[in-house]
């Protein structure tokens, strides 16, 4: 695992992520009958989110993370509000106004939060022409997939509170791309905002029944939604995070809802409408378009691997790949000879060397005028 971890980078880890997710749904259908979704939805991050905090401390990523200052503590806990946020105000919309519109205005509205909130906190990678086409596309083929051939049910409150859990999902995904693009390891950056909003969840689990866990298929579902959704999920989308710009990466998570009604079909034996089937291709389409690199990705990814090679041909540890799982940033730059110590040492070397006597000559050298003369006997 570790290794399929390290060969996956930017889009593709985004787009793995997002398609994990996509099974959240289906996966939740075979819980017990008693498991009501926010219960469910609290053992998912309760579970994935105290395994990203024990995987982030390893190593001392974590508490390196939390010594880096007052600012990077309180994005952490801003970040973690947000997350537990949108799991409660997700569960509450499509309660309110359906499972179709709550997830289309929640999972929409997303990549044009990130890009209002990433313009405010300034973060690499601002959003151009192409990320507005594609997500653009993206979104009219996801409101297509999700409302084709449904009622629309629509109540304001609705709405608002799956306006709430997208502006929450966008929120902890530019923190935690603005923590990880200041030097924050991925895996310390996620465990904490995860590990934190497991913390806050917890008493959704003491009021709610949760018996169901027990049994074996709510033991294997929770299971699944916590390791495999949570855990690994957002490992692999802060891992995509390091090198895609939090804009792209909310617009590439799009694609859950693409995952989910393929699910939907095969597996669960849904219907899909021929509006349903464009929205589907459309939404395809739009992501292909964003993740597909440029020519300049191209040879920047390029240039970062041939500069890995000569590191480690080189012996550069600015950008060598550690094997005990280090980031580049962890490590100390090598010390500097300092210039006063090295010219003291060769002042005191200079200083120890025997001096020769003036006026006389070594044995085989040529005799200078003047410098032989004979002594006088006494």
């Amino acid at each position: 695992m570790r290794h399929v971890f390290r060969s996956l980078h930017g889009a593709p880890c985004i787009l793995l992520a997002a398609c994990l997710w996509g099974t959240t749904g289906t996966a939740r259908t075979f819980a017990p009958a008693g498991a009501g979704p926010l219960a469910v939805g609290a053992a998912r991050i309760a579970i994935g989110g105290l395994l990203l905090l024990v995987f982030a401390l390893r190593g001392g990523a974590l508490r390196t993370l939390i010594a880096r200052g007052t600012r990077a503590r309180c994005l952490i806990a801003l970040g973690a509000v947000a997350a537990a946020g949108y799991q409660a105000a997700f569960f509450a919309a499509t309660a309110r106004t359906g499972v179709a519109v709550g997830t289309v205005v929640t999972i929409g509205a997303a990549p044009v939060f990130a890009g209002v909130l990433s313009l405010l906190a300034r973060l690499r990678g601002r959003p151009g022409g192409r990320w507005l086409a594609a997500t653009a596309t993206a979104v009219a083929g996801c409101a297509l997939l999700v409302t084709g051939g449904h009622a629309s049910g629509a109540s304001p409150d609705g709405v608002a509170l799956a306006l709430l859990a997208s502006f929450c999902y966008a929120g902890y995904a530019v923190i935690a791309s603005y923590l990880i693009g200041n030097g924050g390891q991925d895996r310390a950056v996620i465990g904490a905002i995860f590990g934190g909003a497991g913390l806050l969840l917890l008493p959704v689990l003491f009021i709610s029944p949760v018996g169901w866990i027990a049994t074996g298929r709510g033991l294997a579902v929770t299971a699944y939604l916590g390791v495999v959704t949570t855990a690994v999920g957002y490992l692999l989308y802060a891992r995509g995070l390091r090198t895609t710009p939090v804009t792209t990466a909310t617009t590439l998570g799009l694609a859950e809802p693409a995952v989910a009604a393929v699910l939907g079909l095969t597996v669960l034996g849904e219907h899909l409408g021929g509006a349903g089937f464009t929205g589907l291709g459309v939404l395809a389409l739009g992501l292909v378009a964003l993740a597909w690199p440029t020519r300049g990705g191209k040879k920047a990814a390029t240039s970062r691997s041939t500069g890995q090679a000569r590191a480690a041909v080189c012996g550069d540890p600015a950008v060598m790949p550690y094997s005990d799982g280090r980031e580049s940033s962890q490590v100390t730059a090598p010390a500097r000879r300092d210039t006063a110590e090295a010219a003291g040492r060769a002042s005191a070397r200079a200083a120890g060397r025997r001096r020769e006597p003036r006026g006389l000559r070594r044995p085989g050298a040529p005799a200078r005028p003047g410098t032989d003369r004979a002594r006088p006997r006494r």
